[in-house]
């Protein structure tokens, strides 16, 4: 018999490619971190020798979800912009809708640099998000934030895969003193986590208002580095002056490597624009809800040919980090959303399957970060990166088609484990590398100091 160190033997996996597939009574095996087969289980006991057995009766594997847009290092603000009109100035993004008066202004800043700038608030912030990427079943997440240094250490020590962005501003940032320092101190952390197995790198401009300058050297970067570019792109009309997509153009940043976070203000001509380089779009569903600023037309970009993901945003918008959520809304807010023949001009709008959903939450997501040759599938060779779902609940049963169940009525309380390159990160729904309450006492901590401004 061949030995393995894993063998997830399941009542449903989904394996993604092939597309719209449910394999019955299938098992999972798992060496040195990488898949070496999916096939029936009575197959894979004959075959395999397991160095540890876990049988799911009445679960569906799945590969792991991927957030292709967070904030990690927001998590402890979670819930602050509601608790205090003035708090939305606290928040690393964006203007708040209305300016606070300027003492109630100028504390909140202070406190605002108070936290950006302390690493063991990144740190903490950082791990409680993993706590709740995990634990909904997501294996690999998108994050930007100003410390990436510090993102990517929390997330190594966690064994969680990240791409981190690297953020790039024009002038000085708690992080960097000029625009070149960005430039320079984000490559240097590339060059770091270069051959890191789980820790990747996207170039972040953090705003549509960086400069043409700046978002001419992001592009040279990315094209001999062949990056990826993450940066938000028509959250609000006007913001990015010409409009966002006709200078992204003009500026060659419209190509396969950029990931256009939101795209929730578009047009025919940036549909069009948008399709001809073959961007990827990261819809943030809740988050652009909440916040009011409008619902990405999903059959619009399934109908220009555009590779759709999810993402969550950061939980102080949000305000959880759960991808299973996220699913949910973005596939009934597509049904929903009328589609006009002045939006798809020539094109036909395309029905989505649950199964295609399951795509856009994993293998769509893996593509737009350049790691499709490495995750979003359960295909052999790739690292197993697995969630495992239950569904004997009654709020997912009668059960006739898993992924709609996933898609549709699953919650993330059915997420059993995980399992990031091989390495078991939930077990039976308990975190095997981070204390939960010791998670817990940090985020009441900086609750009362953030609290108490």
């Amino acid at each position: 018999m061949e030995p393995v160190d894993t063998l997830i033997s399941a009542r449903w996996v989904i394996p993604i490619e092939p597309g719209a597939r449910v394999l019955d009574h299938h098992a999972l095996a798992i060496r040195q971190g990488r898949i070496v087969a999916v096939e029936p289980t009575a197959q894979a006991k004959a075959r395999f020798a397991a160095a540890e057995y876990i049988e799911r009766p009445t679960h569906v594997v799945l590969p792991g979800l991927v957030n292709a847009h967070t904030r990690t290092a927001t998590t402890l603000l979670r819930g602050a912009a509601e608790s205090s009109p003035q708090a939305d100035w606290l928040l690393p993004q964006g203007q708040p809708p209305q300016r606070p008066p300027n003492n109630v202004r100028d504390g909140w800043d202070q406190v605002r640099s108070d936290v950006w700038s302390d690493a063991e608030y990144v740190r903490d912030a950082t791990e409680l998000a993993i706590a709740d990427l995990l634990t909904s079943g997501t294996t690999c997440c998108a994050d930007l934030h100003l410390f990436p240094d510090l993102v990517a250490q929390s997330a190594a020590a966690a064994n969680i895969r990240a791409c981190v962005g690297l953020p790039i501003l024009d002038g000085a940032s708690p992080w960097a003193e000029s625009t070149d320092e960005h430039l320079e101190k984000g490559l240097r952390l590339h060059d770091e986590y270069r051959d890191d197995p789980l820790i990747s790198t996207a170039l972040a401009p953090y705003s549509e208002t960086v400069s043409d300058e700046t978002l001419r050297r992001v592009q040279r970067a990315a094209d001999e580095l062949e990056l990826p570019v993450t940066m938000p792109v028509l959250q609000d009309r006007g913001v990015g002056g010409e409009g966002s997509l006709a200078r992204l153009e003009r500026l060659g940043l419209l190509s396969p490597l950029l990931l256009a976070i939101h795209m929730v203000q578009l047009e025919r001509d940036d549909l069009e624009r948008a399709a001809r380089g073959g961007i990827n779009v990261v819809h943030c569903p809740q988050a652009n809800l909440k916040l009011g600023h409008g619902v990405c037309p999903v059959p619009a970009l399934r109908a220009h040919g555009l590779n759709l993901t999810l993402g969550t945003d950061s939980a102080a918008h949000n305000n959880d980090l759960s991808l299973l959520d996220e699913l949910r809304s973005a596939a009934l807010l597509a049904s929903g959303l009328p589609v006009t023949r002045a939006v798809l001009g020539a094109h036909t709008a395309i029905p989505m399957s649950a199964h295609d959903w399951l795509q856009v939450a994993t293998l769509n997501g893996a593509r737009a970060l350049g790691l499709a040759d490495s995750i979003g599938s359960l295909t052999v060779g790739k690292w197993a990166d697995v969630c495992c779902v239950n569904l004997a609940r009654p709020h997912t049963q009668p059960l006739y088609d898993p992924a709609v169940q996933l898609v549709y009525s699953a919650s993330r309380d059915q997420v059993s484990d995980v399992w990031v390159a091989g390495r078991r990160l939930l077990a039976d729904g308990r975190l095997t590398r981070l204390d939960t309450e010791d998670l817990l006492q940090r985020a009441q901590r900086w609750h009362n100091r953030i609290a108490a401004a």
